[in-house]
């Protein structure tokens, strides 16, 4: 009699926020969870509450070796990935009128380039794995452009593209590839929009959505759906209409510096 294996995922940014959750979502499922962030303490936690399903692979993902040496770990571990969840990101507000490139340079590094850093690491394990699924966390900035959104903006645009080529290309492994682009949830970060907070989902109810919705493997998942449709026709309106939105979204606070 045979039995069938745990399935296998790689989460990353799973210290805190959507990641701490979704975290959550797949170890109740049974599954056999790798978990990366920069701090290893919370991860050591979460291999304590689920003893023999967590593989604890901590590590700055924006050094290409590191994310090359948790590939060989989950490599000589597991041997294979099922799914891998790239959640890891930052997002920084840009001051268009005193512009800091290094503000620029350090979210694109974070989002987008350690995202491929992970992807080169993955895609062999994935090859490797039952029903491949890749996943990228993408943002609502992606549909319009928003006031001191030029980092985190330009970042996720770019990991967007890169993950809807991606579909293409590994079609032909099998990877099935998913975008999430989360908008108003109430995450550490979102703290610093000016959005009411009654408009917002908890994180535990997004981890929650977006683990669900991965059992279809759509293309992309939308929270909240409803105001991600409203968002979808919004690039194609006019640079006039497009302004007068975004100068009712202007924030006054200062650029947010991400802490290591």
């Amino acid at each position: 009699m045979s039995f069938a294996l745990p399935r296998r995922y790689w989460l990353t940014g799973a210290s805190n926020g959507i990641g701490a959750a979704l975290a959550e979502e797949i170890l109740k499922s049974g599954a056999h969870l790798a978990v990366s962030s920069r701090s290893a303490a919370p991860l050591k936690v979460l291999s304590k509450r689920y003893p023999g399903q967590v593989m604890v692979v901590a590590g700055d993902l924006t050094n290409s070796q590191t994310v090359r040496e948790i590939g060989e770990q989950i490599a000589k571990d597991w041997g294979s990935l099922d799914s891998v969840i790239l959640n890891a990101g930052t997002c920084e507000y840009v001051d268009a009128r005193q512009l800091d490139a290094s503000i620029i340079e350090h979210v694109v590094r974070t989002n987008l380039l350690a995202s491929s850093y992970c992807i080169e690491a993955a895609v062999p394990l994935l090859r490797a794995g039952t029903a491949p699924l890749l996943v990228g966390m993408a943002s609502s900035a992606t549909y319009l452009p928003l006031p001191r959104a030029e980092a985190n903006g330009t970042s996720k645009a770019g990991l967007r593209y890169l993950f809807e080529s991606l579909r293409i290309d590994l079609a032909a492994d099998g990877i099935e590839v998913t975008m999430i682009s989360p908008s108003l949830v109430d995450t550490p970060s979102a703290a610093n929009n000016d959005v009411p907070i009654r408009l917002s989902w908890p994180v535990d109810q997004a981890a929650r959505h977006i683990f669900d919705e991965l059992k279809r493997r759509p293309p992309e998942i939308a929270l909240p759906a409803l105001f991600m449709a409203a968002l979808w026709p919004l690039p194609k309106m006019p640079d006039s209409g497009k302004l007068a939105i975004g100068k009712r979204m202007i924030r006054s606070q200062p650029p947010i510096k991400d802490q290591p």
